[in-house]
C-alpha cells in the first residue's frame, strides 16, 4: 500500500515523522479507518478525510499510541519533590508552583505530579499542574478519572490505597488530587500556547520530541524552553537527553531523573543532531502509531491482516532465523510479527541486531531506542545501544546505559 500522502499530510499536521514508528503501522492504521468508515479505497478515504474534521482526528486517534502508567519513571518523581521544596523556598509565597505535563495522554503523569507533591507534604495551595494533550478522547478518559489494571505498574502500589477507591471500572482518583490538575487538549506547535510562556517551573514533555524529525524537534524544543521559567527543569524521557544537551541545556545531574536545566550561556552548545524514537507515540489507550507521507491506490482498502501463527510462535522463530544467521528470513519474520501484533521490545531488538550485524549503524541504534521506549530496562538493548553510542564517541551517553544495564542485573540477580 503507498500511504505516501498521507504520511505528509500527518506531518503537516501534527509533526510526526515517518521514520519514527514505521510504514507498516501507518498502513494498518489506515486500513482500519478505511474498514471503519467504509471507505471504498485510499482515493476515497483521502476524500473524505479532507472533508470531515471529525475523521481527520480520528485518524490521529488511530496513529497515536499511547503507553502509560502511573509514576513512570519512578526517580523523576522524587527528584520533583527535592526541587519542588527548594522552588517553594525562593517563592517565599509569592505564588503556587506551576507544573506542566506535555502530552498528558490520558492523565497517568499529571496525576502522579499531584500525588506524589501531596505526598511528600506539599499544600493543595503550594502548587497547580496543567496537562495538554492533542487527543480528545485521552483528556476525557483522564478527566473522567477512572483507571484499570494497566496503568498500576510495578510492585511499589501504596499509593494507591492512598488516593483511589475501587469503582466498577476498576480504581478511581479521589478528588482531592484531580482538583490539583487541569486536563485541556491542545497542540504543542499551536501558537496559541505562547499565551502561557514563562508560566511553569517544571515541564514534564517525555517520549515526544523522538517522534519528529530534527526540524520539528528544533521547533518543539524552544516552545517547551519558552513555557519554562529561565530556571525551570524540563524532564524528557530517557531517548532524549542527547538532543536537548545538544540544543543548550545540561543535566541536573540526579541519577535516572531525566531532568535539564538550561546550559550556562558561555557553553556554546554542540550542533544538533536528530534522535530517533524508541516507538510509539503520545497518548493513551492500546492502539498503533503512524505518521505520514501521499497516496495512491486503486483497488479497495485490505482487510486487516489476519494472524496465521501465535504471537509465541513468530517470536521463537525470529529467534531460530537470527541465531541461525538468516538475517532476511529474521527481518522478514519481525516485519510479519509488527503486521499483527502489538509492537514489543524484543522483536525491535532483534531488528537492532540484525541491522547492527549488517553494519547498518544508524538504523541499529533507531531500533535499539525503540525496543527501550516499550521496556526501559531491556538489558540486551541497553548494552548494544551503550556500545554504539561509544563507537560514535558518546562516551558519556555509553557509560549512563552501561550503568543502567549493571543496575538492572542487580536487581535481576536479588
Amino acid at each position: 500500500m503507498n500511504a505516501q500522502r498521507f504520511f505528509r499530510y500527518l506531518q503537516e499536521r501534527i509533526g510526526l515523522d515517518v521514520e519514527s514508528v514505521g510504514v507498516a503501522m501507518v498502513e494498518r492504521a489506515l486500513s482500519q479507518r478505511c474498514v471503519a468508515i467504509q471507505a471504498a479505497n485510499l482515493d476515497d478515504y483521502w476524500v473524505r478525510l479532507q472533508q470531515s474534521p471529525d475523521e481527520q482526528q480520528a485518524l490521529i486517534e488511530a496513529v497515536i499510541v499511547p503507553e502509560t502508567w502511573f509514576f513512570r519513571y519512578p526517580e523523576s518523581f522524587s527528584a520533583l519533590v527535592g526541587l519542588a521544596h527548594k522552588r517553594l523556598a525562593e517563592l517565599a509565597g509569592e505564588r503556587p508552583l506551576r507544573l506542566l505535563s506535555l502530552p498528558c495522554s490520558t492523565g497517568e503523569e499529571p496525576y502522579s505530579l499531584a500525588m506524589a507533591l501531596l505526598d511528600a507534604g506539599l499544600s493543595p495551595l503550594d502548587f497547580h499542574i496543567d496537562g495538554i494533550d492533542i487527543s480528545p478522547t485521552s483528556v476525557a478518559k483522564g478527566v473522567k478519572g477512572s483507571y484499570g489494571r494497566n496503568s498500576f505498574r510495578g510492585s511499589e502500589l501504596s499509593f494507591r490505597e492512598r488516593h483511589f477507591h475501587v469503582c466498577d471500572d476498576g480504581h478511581q482518583l479521589d478528588q482531592r488530587v484531580r482538583r490539583q490538575v487541569s486536563l485541556s487538549v491542545g497542540n504543542v506547535l499551536d501558537p496559541a500556547l505562547a499565551s502561557r510562556n514563562g508560566q511553569y517551573d517544571f515541564v514534564f514533555c517525555r517520549n515526544l520530541l523522538i517522534y519528529f524529525d530534527l526540524a520539528t524537534q528544533q521547533r518543539v524544543f524552544e516552545v517547551l524552553k519558552r513555557l519554562a521559567q529561565p530556571q525551570g527543569v524540563l524532564f524528557i524521557g530517557p531517548a532524549e537527553g542527547s538532543l536537548l544537551a545538544r540544543l543548550g541545556m545540561r543535566p541536573l545531574g540526579i541519577a535516572q531523573s531525566f531532568a535539564y536545566v538550561r546550559q550556562a550561556a558561555d557553553a556554546p552548545p554542540a550542533p544538533a543532531l536528530p534522535i530517533k524514537p524508541v516507538a510509539q507515540p503520545v497518548t493513551p489507550s492500546r492502539p498503533t502509531p503512524i505518521p505520514a507521507w501521499p497516496v495512491r491506490a486503486t483497488g479497495p482498502a485490505p482487510a486487516p491482516v489476519q494472524p496465521r501463527e501465535s504471537e509465541s510462535e513468530l517470536l521463537a522463530a525470529i529467534a531460530r532465523q537470527a541465531n541461525a544467521g538468516d538475517s532476511s528470513q529474521a527481518r522478514a519474520s519481525c516485519q510479519r510479527y509488527l503486521r499483527q501484533f502489538a509492537p514489543t521490545a524484543q522483536v525491535y531488538y532483534w531488528l537492532g541486531l540484525l541491522s547492527d550485524t549488517e553494519g547498518d549503524a544508524q538504523q541499529a541504534l533507531t531500533h535499539y531506542r525503540k525496543a527501550l521506549y516499550l521496556e526501559p530496562q531491556h538489558p540486551e538493548a541497553l548494552l548494544h545501544l551503550a556500545t554504539l553510542l561509544a563507537a560514535q564517541g558518546d562516551d558519556v551517553g555509553a557509560r549512563r546505559l552501561q550503568e543502567r544495564a549493571a543496575r538492572v542485573g542487580r536487581e535481576s540477580e536479588r
